[in-house]
């Protein structure tokens, strides 16, 4: 039976006053399903519904009690701060079992929420001032969490940001060579091999020993951020991810999808150019909000985590290639290593202006200790 089937039976598991035959599908993600479902009341906000991917999210408790304790904890920190919580947090609806999802009779396991109206996304990054907004959005997101017990969160996708994980892998699919691709990639493995250690740093207790860990998001793209009419970020959202670890992790993961000039899968290589425009807005409403509790050992290690995620992903890309494209859905043959060169090239690209990059940091920390003396 198709998915969209089973809405009428799930919508009237949850405690809401949804209007099953308005439902629609909504967004543009590509891991789980969701849809827009009208509210009866028109006073009233609508609903987001989403069927979770299990293959992915195999511990639904798990994952549903972390959104839990997180959107407590932020609406919680906006009301402190005389903000709107059902404007600036996602609120998960409760089941009639008093649950917050909802496993069908089909086995598929389901979330409600309210849905955020006059908000937008983007799955880009167009301007400076989108870049600015991103950066103060999760700044905002880990400055409300900082005073959170991050070790409390359960770790709903084990070594996600594990590199040690990724390349033993990447070891693994080049002893099976399963798709016979080996022999085209030695290029893309002659420069992981080169850069293994250098990526290791958060593996490694000696370089990270008093690196804080705290809750972060892990899934920092662009279009998890909801900006109001005005371009104005209004909400961080898609919290499945949020589990403990390092800023530099968000930092970094935002940083690769914002600061590329051309496409992820970009085949022309030389259009592969770092924009440091963006980087630098971001970075500017980033720090203004997240400058109040990190660390120095933390604004260090920003760019460390800026280098990782294009290396990392590439890695993963070129896992995926080696293994015959069993993970990433590709739309060509040879997508995974084209997305896989493509995201070393950043690498590389990012690599070389490393020290302009923790330049530019420097300079908006500078520029808010200035302000703030002179406030």
């Amino acid at each position: 039976m198709q998915i969209a089937n089973y809405i009428p039976e799930v919508i009237t598991a949850f405690k809401c006053d949804a209007d099953a035959s308005s439902t629609q599908p909504y967004g543009s993600g590509h891991i789980n399903d969701s849809f827009l479902v009208k509210n009866l009341d028109r006073n009233e906000p609508d609903y987001l519904l989403q069927r979770i991917n299990t293959s992915i999210f195999t511990n639904v408790e798990a994952l549903t009690e972390n959104m839990l304790r997180v959107t407590e904890h932020l609406k919680s920190k906006v009301i402190e701060g005389s903000g709107d919580p059902l404007k600036e947090v996602m609120t998960l609806i409760p089941a009639k079992d008093n649950k917050h999802y909802y496993r069908d009779s089909g086995g598929n396991y389901w979330r409600m929420l309210y849905f955020l109206k006059d908000t937008r996304s983007y799955d880009m990054v167009l301007t400076e001032k989108q870049a600015y907004e991103g950066g103060k959005a999760f700044g905002k997101f880990q400055s409300m969490l900082a005073d959170f017990p991050s070790a409390e969160l359960y770790e709903v996708i084990p070594d996600f940001h594990n590199i040690e994980f990724r390349l033993s892998q990447l070891k693994e699919a080049i002893a099976k060579n399963l798709a016979d691709r080996l022999g085209t990639v030695t290029e893309e493995l002659d420069l992981v091999k080169a850069h293994a250690n250098a990526m290791m740093y958060f593996q490694q207790p000696e370089q990270v020993y008093g690196l804080p860990k705290r809750v972060t998001h892990n899934d920092t793209k662009f279009n998890n951020v909801l900006l109001d009419s005005n371009d104005e970020a209004q909400c961080v959202i898609d919290l499945e991810t949020v589990m403990e670890g390092y800023v530099a992790y968000d930092f970094g993961d935002a940083i690769r999808t914002i600061i590329n000039r051309a496409a992820e899968d970009e085949a022309d290589l030389l259009k592969i150019q770092p924009n440091l425009p963006l980087f630098s807005a971001y970075t500017k409403g980033y720090l203004e909000n997240a400058a109040n509790f990190l660390t120095d050992k933390e604004i260090e290690s920003l760019v460390k985590g800026v280098l990782l995620f294009p290396y990392m992903q590439g890695v993963r890309f070129l896992t995926d290639h080696l293994n015959g494209d069993t993970y990433y859905k590709i739309k060509f043959e040879n997508h995974n290593l084209q997305r896989a060169k493509a995201q070393f090239q950043l690498f590389r690209k990012l690599n070389e202006i490393s020290i302009e990059l923790e330049q530019i940091i420097q300079k908006q920390i500078n520029s808010l200790k200035t302000s703030q003396e002179h406030g």
